[in-house]
């Protein structure tokens, strides 16, 4: 047998394998690492999103209720008149409740019939006024119309009451149950499209709640901030980055625009209600006021990116447009300023996508008020999507807990479309150096 080699070499040798060796282990370990923080990481998301999906899409279906309405003439217009007036201010729940009783005719107590009348939601007259105020002949007819139900009668159909809980847990009894199973059995029973959700504005009522309210306020919102940030914000990062002077004043400027961006939230909102509602005067719970409190908080953000949006034009731009005989104000407009512009625009975009997550600054300008119309102007009372998720995630109704997280799958899909804009903006305009 050889004896081993033991030269400096060899040994050298050795000592340089093992030590690759150590590197590799150590390399693989940390990609292990890194690929098990992703995996991690991605397991989280999936565990939100499937937890908010599968709470939150019931919310886009309801339950409705098939009744025979008899379009009685004497209780909507015993005068014969056909005024619109007349019949705008007609009783339509007596109609409805007319149909119940005909429909289950067994039951005469008061307090029984009480609770066959909470099987329709109260705003279902509305579809009868509006049925008999677009077509007055229907009067002294009769038709079968599907009428919007209870809350609890859609959460039973959906199968989110549990039967065998004790009546006492449940918010909806027996003889009720037995009342909706019948329903079904005849074919009266259906559920279908939630429209309304994307249609109304929020109601005391979770079968009438919709997010098209607080959609509308945030749109206006979002339109005063983008309005205002996004010319401010340009101005101010053309400014510092190509005409100011270094100096202290500058150095300050940057300091507290950094700054500002870390600033929290609910500061923005204790300075606007103290600027804007106290100091102006201007209408509480207005979008106006929402957007300029936002357009405050995220000043800062489009500042930073612009100016990064700048730096990375590269100087032989400027150089080149100087030579040609440009002035600075020529070579920024013609030439910096487009070639920057696709990165200020997803800067732009992602603090737009950041204010309309945001609630805090709105809740200290009063836009935590319960709106039940939708906003027809910047300074109409209004709420926006993050506050209406917190309105209805405190309400003690069950059937709002489905709301709650049907807004905020509206919400997300809201914040991943403008996030989707921005990665295209960047991907379509943007130049490699």
């Amino acid at each position: 047998m050889s004896e081993p080699d033991l030269t400096p070499r060899a040994r050298t040798r050795d000592r340089v394998a093992a030590s690759l060796r150590r590197r590799y282990r150590a390399e693989r370990r940390f990609r292990a690492y890194g690929i098990g923080a992703v995996a991690i990481g991605l397991l989280f998301v999936v565990f939100v999103f499937y937890t908010i999906i599968s709470k939150g899409y019931p919310a886009f279906l309801q339950t409705y209720v098939q009744l025979d309405v008899d379009y009685s003439a004497e209780l909507l217009d015993p005068e014969g008149k056909r005024a619109t007036a007349d019949l705008e201010s007609a009783d339509y729940q007596a109609l409805i409740k007319a149909a119940l009783r005909e429909r289950f005719p067994e039951v005469t107590e008061r307090a029984e019939l009480r609770k066959l009348y909470a099987l329709i939601s109260s705003g279902a007259d509305l579809t009868l006024r509006n049925r008999v105020l677009s077509d007055p002949g229907r009067i002294g007819k009769r038709e079968s119309v599907w009428l919007l139900a209870k809350d609890q009668v859609d959460l039973l159909a959906k199968g989110e009451v549990d039967r065998s809980l004790p009546e006492s847990q449940r918010n909806i009894d027996d003889q009720a149950i037995g009342w909706v199973d019948r329903l079904r059995a005849e074919h009266r029973l259906e559920t279908r499209f939630n429209v309304a959700f994307f249609r109304n504005g929020d109601s005391r009522e979770p079968e009438q709640a919709g997010v098209w309210g607080a959609v509308v306020g945030s749109f206006f919102t979002l339109v005063v901030t983008l309005g205002l940030s996004f010319p401010i914000g340009v101005a101010a990062a053309v400014y510092l980055e190509e005409f100011a002077k270094r100096s202290r004043f500058t150095d300050l400027i940057e300091v507290n625009i950094n700054n500002l961006a870390a600033v929290p939230s609910i500061v923005f909102g204790l300075l606007g209600l103290a600027m804007f509602i106290q100091f102006f005067g201007l209408p509480r719970s207005a979008p106006l006021v929402g957007g300029l409190v936002l357009t405050l908080m995220t000043l800062p953000t489009i500042i930073i990116t612009s100016r990064a949006a700048l730096k990375a034009v590269p100087p032989s731009i400027r150089e080149a447009a100087l030579g040609m005989g440009a002035s600075r104000v020529q070579t920024m407009l013609h030439h910096v300023l487009p070639l920057a512009m696709p990165g200020m625009l997803t800067g732009a975009i992602i603090g737009m996508a950041r204010a309309l997550g945001e609630s805090a600054p709105l809740l200290m300008i009063g836009m935590v008020a319960f709106v039940a119309d939708v906003p027809k102007s910047l300074s109409s009372a209004a709420t926006v999507l993050p506050v209406q998720v917190y309105l209805w995630s405190s309400s003690p109704e069950r059937a709002f807990v489905e709301r709650t997280s049907g807004a905020i799958i509206v919400l997300l899909a809201f914040l991943l479309i403008m996030n989707a804009a921005a990665v295209f903006l960047r991907s379509r305009f943007e130049r490699r150096w």
